[in-house]
């Protein structure tokens, strides 16, 4: 979709360029998907220069918000629940090589697959001020509801950093959608840690949450009850209750390929 309103692309962009009636500019794959009439500005993000990957000594990773889903998945694919959320696109070639993740985190759509990868995962985000202040906030508190989220007034977001703990966990994997090649309907990924397992619950629901529990039926059940049913999702991908049975029945499927 064309955003006439805008009259000046910064390339490459830093927090410092920041003013209102800017936006923000990744792969661009959700900024032009729908009318933007407030943005005047777009902010390359593309050129800044920042490593897609970047290993640290013990093995974790920090995901630029840049990186792009054929870069995730090339390079971190080789863990099954990276490769499973990539495909969870069902994008093609085309999409694969323009969207990013970070894209895909702040649009918070309920559907978005890299907001699933990173929450279940424990990811930690980083994200940067126009004055340059930097802040980390969980991934799992990042998105909170359809199209909202706890980005500041100019603020970005820089990096996704997942623990090699959680990379290299056991998780199980479960989507669902109305049809074979249509948008997420529900995504539920569970993962052990020392804890027990933690559920993780996206697409069906407007934001998502992470169940934990010790690994028993009854457990889980009680786990499942913290969703109230105002927070699945309505729309024409399918209706609430449709979307809290799958997430129950997958949860089901994956509490017994874990324990």
């Amino acid at each position: 979709m064309d955003l006439n309103t805008v009259t000046e692309v910064i390339s490459p962009a830093g927090p410092g360029a920041w003013r209102p009636g800017d936006a923000w500019l990744g792969g661009g794959t959700a900024l032009f998907g729908e009318p933007r009439p407030d943005v005047r500005r777009l902010l390359d993000l593309t050129a800044a220069g920042w490593p897609a990957l970047t290993f640290d000594d013990d093995g974790s990773v920090e995901i630029a918000a840049t990186c792009t889903v054929a870069e995730l998945n090339e390079r971190l694919g080789k863990h099954d629940i990276v490769r499973h959320c990539c495909h969870a696109f069902l994008a093609s070639f085309k999409i694969w090589n323009v969207a990013t993740v970070g894209g895909n985190l702040c649009a918070a759509l309920p559907a978005g697959p890299m907001i699933s990868l990173s929450v279940a995962l424990g990811g930690t985000l980083l994200l940067i001020g126009p004055d340059g202040t930097e802040r980390r906030v969980p991934a799992a508190a990042f998105v909170t509801g359809e199209g909202t989220t706890v980005l500041r007034d100019g603020e970005l977001l820089r990096s996704i950093h997942l623990p090699v703990a959680a990379l290299t966990s056991r998780t199980a994997y479960r989507r669902g959608s109305l049809h074979r090649h249509g948008r997420s309907a529900a995504l539920v990924i569970g993962r052990v840690d020392a804890e027990g397992i933690a559920l993780t619950v996206t697409a069906a629901t407007s934001r998502p949450y992470v169940l934990r529990f010790s690994g028993t039926s009854h457990d889980l059940e009680a786990a499942l009850e913290a969703i109230p049913a105002s927070e699945y999702v309505d729309d024409v991908h399918g209706r609430p209750v449709w979307r809290q049975h799958l997430t129950r029945h997958y949860a089901a499927q994956i509490l017994a390929e874990l324990s």
